[in-house]
């Protein structure tokens, strides 16, 4: 086998019912899933592969003729030997040798045009495999747009394979794609016979050399890049703009982020609340009501306000995303990164360990190097999550006064949110300088990655994500949430006594509390705060639900808000020694879950939940004992 083809074998995607599976192929930043959500729209969801924590899109495209397909999004990779997770998984997907999941009946391998050089070396070894294949050279509005140019009828000439030229992001050139796709469908779909087209995917061991050759003979000429690129990048990889403009950047987030979600939240609370009344007008005195009022509304809707402020984090990451701005932000903390044993790819699973640890540690297989991945992994949990956002703003809204601090740009209670997420990130790597500096310790790997143009980001492309993402929070309120919050209500009225439910204090739940407290107590926090703690480990954002319901069980959620009952309840050093704990423990058992899995053993997720707990309690009760003596 020639160097093109790599030595691993490649796998297959799940098939659904009996629509034929055909696979989206291509090197990331080329569009895959731009085009994958032209081709499936809402009709898509995220998955994993049976016994990998990879992930993959899976998707169902229904057909102008009437037929349909299931259409899978595999890893994004520039080459077939599998030499990380994300290119074991997308060679074994392809060949049919994944366990449980169907070899493909078709790929789409989308190229980059813009970029072709450098792309177009995935497809000797994809066309290889021979199965049906159609490449799509995709951004042609931006070759068109900066002077390049490529003829796709001589380059499916040489590839021997039909060849559409597109722009997924404008929908331009699709017809070639659903054309392709119907014929999958209706088994019209053939590949030529390899060997005849492609003798060189066995004669030439030199890819680039091929690549290089087909690009010239298909008249392909590269776009120069736009002025306003170079010029951005002249600011943005400045060895001290770039991080001037990425602190500003972070800083402009933040304040959005509290400002500009505070309207809808309001609104939101507002609804919550009166719907609540009106559902428990309808419900007898007694448990029903209280079960409905206290137990669903009181513990999901806490939770539910919060939407608007993770919808917002989750639109700025994807803007940054997709306009390429975040490569050059992964650039940047490559410098910083050095200094603490990691390298330059640690950076983008940590950085999307701001929406989730669960899938910014599975973007670790992107990185080689066994022992900078496990770091990485051991670190991640440490990034301020969404999940934690609606405690953060919980607690700063109760205790910190909104006042400016850079004008009416930046107040006190965004500089406390951004402190927060520095402050995880400042733990992340200096747990990471200690591990690398002795148990992980490794040599320095050398960091390449390529630059993506600057682009707009296309609407829909942000709107499904936000879609996505909202669907996942609201499923999470509606399940983990619900059935924490039910459980807690249930204990809260146990064990019953003469007919009646004990006070909350004085229940099975309050039992646990008052057990917990000496414990916790050094932290300025009670009883109340260490159930909380207790159901927080489903998940982070559940102990607003906990506390919710407690607090309406005891009657101040209809007298005050919940802000003002914790504000009775913690003193301000208590209040802040809670923002810390939560910013270093581990509070999320999927999480440790995903570590057990992603590292083979229960040896690191062990050692991992320990120290952070550890630390959360020491750092929690350093707050508490310093801001009791100094602002007391």
């Amino acid at each position: 086998m020639s160097d093109c083809h790599g030595s691993a074998a490649l796998e297959s995607p799940p098939r659904t019912g009996n629509a034929p599976v055909v696979a989206i192929v291509g090197p990331p930043n080329s569009g895959k899933s731009t085009l994958f959500n032209r081709l499936t729209g809402m009709r898509q969801k995220v998955a994993n592969f049976p016994g990998v924590t990879v992930e993959h899109h899976l998707g169902r495209a229904a057909l102008p003729g009437g037929g349909e397909l299931a259409i899978v999004d595999l890893p994004g990779v520039y080459s077939l030997i599998a030499r990380s997770d994300d290119e074991r998984v997308t060679h074994d997907v392809l060949k049919g040798l994944m366990p449980g999941v169907e070899k493909p009946g078709a790929i789409l391998l989308i190229l980059d045009c813009t970029n072709l050089g450098r792309h177009l070396v995935l497809a000797a070894p994809v066309l290889a495999i021979g199965v049906p294949t159609l490449v799509i050279l995709n951004m042609a509005d931006d070759l068109r747009g900066r002077g390049g140019q490529v003829d796709a009828g001589l380059i499916a000439a040489q590839l021997g394979a039909p060849v559409a030229l597109i722009s997924a992001s404008k929908g331009e050139g699709l017809e070639r794609v659903w054309e392709f796709l119907e014929k999958v469908e209706s088994g019209q779909a053939s590949v030529k016979p390899r060997g005849m087209e492609l003798p060189v995917l066995n004669n030439v061991p030199n890819c680039r050399e091929w690549a290089a050759r087909i690009g010239k003979k298909g008249k392909y000429r590269a776009p120069v890049p736009p002025i306003w690129t170079r010029r951005l990048d002249e600011v943005f990889l400045h060895p001290v703009a770039g991080p001037i403009v990425f602190v500003l950047v972070v800083l402009g987030v933040f304040q959005t982020i509290f400002s500009g979600a505070r309207p809808i939240m309001d609104a939101l609370q507002s609804a919550i609340n009166a719907s609540g009344q009106w559902v428990a007008s309808f419900l007898p005195e007694g448990a029903l009501r209280s079960l409905v009022a206290d137990g669903v509304w009181g513990g999901v809707g806490s939770v539910v306000v919060f939407l608007p402020q993770i919808l917002l984090l989750f639109l700025f990451l994807g803007i940054l995303e997709d306009s390429g701005y975040l490569a050059r932000a992964a650039l940047i903390a490559d410098r910083t990164m050095a200094r603490f044993g990691l390298q330059g790819k640690s950076f983008i699973p940590l950085l999307s360990a701001y929406a989730c640890a669960v899938p910014a540690i599975m973007a670790t297989r992107t990185i080689e190097n066994k022992r900078d991945r496990i770091a990485t992994i051991l670190i991640a949990p440490f990034m301020t999550c969404s999940a934690r956002l609606p405690v953060y703003t919980l607690i700063i809204a109760a205790f910190i006064p909104n006042r400016p601090l850079l004008g009416p740009l930046f107040g006190a209670q965004a500089a406390a949110m951004l402190g927060l997420y520095v402050l995880g990130f400042a733990a992340a790597l200096g747990t990471a300088r200690v591990l690398k500096s002795t148990v992980l310790k490794s040599s320095r790997t050398p960091f390449m990655l390529e630059m993506p143009p600057y682009r707009w980001p296309t609407v829909q492309s942000l709107g499904l994500r936000l879609v996505d993402r909202g669907l996942v929070f609201l499923r999470r309120a509606g399940t983990v949430i619900l059935l924490t919050s039910l459980i807690l209500w249930a204990l809260a009225h146990l064990p019953v006594v003469h007919g009646h439910a004990p006070q909350i204090s004085e229940s099975i739940v309050g039992t646990i509390g008052h057990t917990l407290e000496p414990v916790i107590k050094p932290l300025g926090f009670n009883w109340r705060i260490g159930i909380g703690l207790i159901s927080s480990l489903a998940a982070r954002e559940v102990i607003i639900g906990t506390l919710g319901t407690i607090y309406g069980m005891e009657g101040t959620s209809h007298s005050q808000s919940l802000q003002a009952a914790l504000h009775h309840d913690l003193t301000l050093g208590g209040a802040l020694a809670l923002l810390v704990f939560f910013a270093f423990a581990m509070q999320c058992m999927s999480t440790l879950a995903v570590v057990r899995r992603e590292t083979g053993s229960w040896r690191w997720p062990l050692i991992q939940f320990s120290y952070m707990w550890v630390l959360a309690w020491v750092c929690a009760f350093a707050t508490n004992q310093l801001v009791s003596i100094f602002w007391t």
